[in-house]
């Protein structure tokens, strides 16, 4: 059987440049509504993948995510803002991109094919069985993720993987395959497009579900996010003040005295 890259099969649309700019944005938003359609036929297989995260962080595990490009650019993004949003710690969902951080801003020539380099930059972070890897790349075949993936199997470490390919070598790797077939690209080939959406969205679902069922939210707040500046500061007031019968400058207190939401309302209430 062949193995085909649907990401980069001939767009539909032809003589680009040719286009008005309304053209231009109108086709691409036509295409872009497509993307989450392709997400919801892919949702039993993220929800295979989640309770997987979910009894190993609740073991004291890590969740990882590798990938090079776009595709690592968008890893690195879910992770940094898990602790700003839930309020966990900074080592518990982590980025990884081949070429390292000085790829998150420039490409780094020939780091995505690197058959090593994944696993020696896990290693840095003392991996192991209590942890999950997830392996991103849009066409499914970048060598980086994938022997990061083969070497996790090999150590008994939960791996699943985002691609925007079917069959793909990486989802035949994955222990837990996630494939999200958005079709060719509006420019042929550019998976920061329809790619890089579909895989923000799932691994929005993926860290958002994962962090609700570790009892991170409550009802719908996010009451364990870090105060990081004046914004979130009131937020958190205001989230205090529909929990209790407080003023804000009450409110305002009681965050500042126990510093997190969870804490003002569950003191307060005791």
């Amino acid at each position: 059987m062949t193995f085909t890259k649907t990401t980069e099969q001939a767009s539909k649309y032809q003589h680009l440049e040719q286009m008005s700019v309304q053209e231009l944005l109108i086709n691409i938003n036509e295409e872009d509504k497509t993307v989450p359609y392709a997400v919801e036929k892919a949702l039993p297989q993220i929800e295979a993948l989640i309770p997987q995260i979910v009894a190993k962080l609740k073991l004291g595990g890590r969740l990882f995510y590798i990938g090079a490009g776009t595709s690592g650019r968008l890893g690195v993004v879910d992770a940094s803002e898990c602790p700003p949003t839930f309020g966990v710690p900074f080592d518990l969902v982590n980025g990884i991109i081949a070429g390292g951080d000085t790829a998150i801003r420039r490409a780094v020539e020939n780091a995505e094919d690197s058959t090593t380099n994944a696993w020696i930059d896990l290693q840095k972070y003392k991996i192991d069985s209590n942890d999950v890897v997830i392996g991103i790349a849009a066409s499914g075949t970048t060598p980086y993720v994938i022997s990061g993936l083969e070497t996790c199997n090999q150590n008994n470490i939960v791996t699943g993987c985002i691609t925007c390919n079917a069959g793909s070598p990486l989802a035949l790797t994955a222990q837990f395959p996630i494939e999200v077939v958005v079709g060719p690209e509006f420019i042929t080939g550019s998976s920061r497009m329809k790619a890089g959406t579909a895989q923000k969205l799932v691994l929005n679902m993926i860290s958002t579900a994962a962090m609700i069922q570790l009892g991170k939210v409550r009802g719908n707040k996010m009451v364990d996010m870090q105060l990081s500046n004046v914004k979130l500061v009131d937020r958190g007031v205001k989230m205090i003040m529909e929990e209790i019968p407080v003023s804000y400058e009450e409110a305002s207190e009681l965050l500042k005295k126990y510093g997190s939401v969870r804490n003002a309302v569950d003191n307060y209430n005791k």
